[in-house]
């Protein structure tokens, strides 16, 4: 068992829901965990028959909430957005962006496709300082609250794996292995370095 705690980055495109979700389940587990957005803006669904609405990753949850409930708060009661960034602002502040964040991880798992994409970009573009190797795994979540529960309580099962084996490298595989076999879902991953 290692002697610190698995640090963990979950990632989706906007860190409201899906990366959300997995950050506090993953602190309730005891991880020491982070969750960020890789897009360019926060995208939350717009009002009937309207865009998204686009914020910064520097507006607080808080900001979002009193925005939306102000612009159509019955509609965003409605479809959960508003539930969302409370539960949001019970985890932290705010989104963040995860290519404006300097620290190491043990391990990022993503959310989707195009975050992944974005994270083995961003970690690709950087300049290898420690030459640290760090997992990168993609566990296909769709952007619903179900969706999100489910993909937060596969993630969580795969670090409590990785933290049990003390060597993220070597078991990885094989945890990805027996996860694909149990949810029938494959794992895209691959591994970068700091």
């Amino acid at each position: 068992m290692p002697s610190s705690p698995l640090r963990v980055a979950v990632v989706c495109m906007s860190n409201v829901n899906r990366s959300m979700e997995a950050h506090r389940v993953l602190r309730k587990n005891g991880f020491h965990v982070r969750s960020f957005g890789a897009g360019s803006h926060v995208r939350l669904p717009g009002g009937p028959r309207q865009p998204p609405v686009l914020y910064d990753f520097s507006t607080p949850c808080k900001k979002m909430h009193g925005d939306l409930s102000s612009k159509d708060q019955k509609h965003y009661q409605r479809n959960g957005v508003l539930r969302i960034l409370r539960r949001n602002e019970r985890i932290k502040p705010g989104p963040e962006r995860f290519q404006e964040c300097p620290d190491p991880f043990d391990v990022i798992f993503t959310c989707g496709q195009r975050a992944y994409n974005r994270v083995v970009a961003d970690l690709c573009a950087r300049d290898q300082e420690t030459w640290q190797p760090v997992p990168v795994v993609n566990v296909d979540i769709d952007d619903t609250l179900e969706a999100a529960s489910l993909g937060a309580s596969i993630i969580c099962e795969l670090c409590q794996g990785l933290q049990q084996a003390g060597d993220t490298q070597s078991r990885l595989a094989e945890l990805l292995q027996a996860a694909e076999e149990k949810t029938g879902r494959s794992f895209l991953h691959t591994v970068c370095f700091y």
